[in-house]
């Protein structure tokens, strides 16, 4: 059986934490910003734990993460 193949526009953006849980930034933060309310640039500072439904979408383009 070959290898899986890891979706790599996937690789770029998810990373997995030391629990197992998939980790992501933020939507809506590169151009724009004087639009956007501050509220919600602060919020999207960091990066987010995805929940559970969308981790395991993310989890069927990365086998080996």
């Amino acid at each position: 059986m070959p290898k899986m193949k890891t979706k790599s526009s996937a690789k770029k953006r998810f990373s997995k934490t030391g629990s197992g849980k998939i980790k992501a930034n933020f939507a809506f933060k590169r151009h724009c910003l004087s639009n956007k309310p501050q509220k919600m640039k602060r919020k999207a500072r960091g990066t987010r734990i995805l929940c559970d439904a969308d981790s395991r979408i993310v989890k069927k383009f990365l086998p080996y993460l």
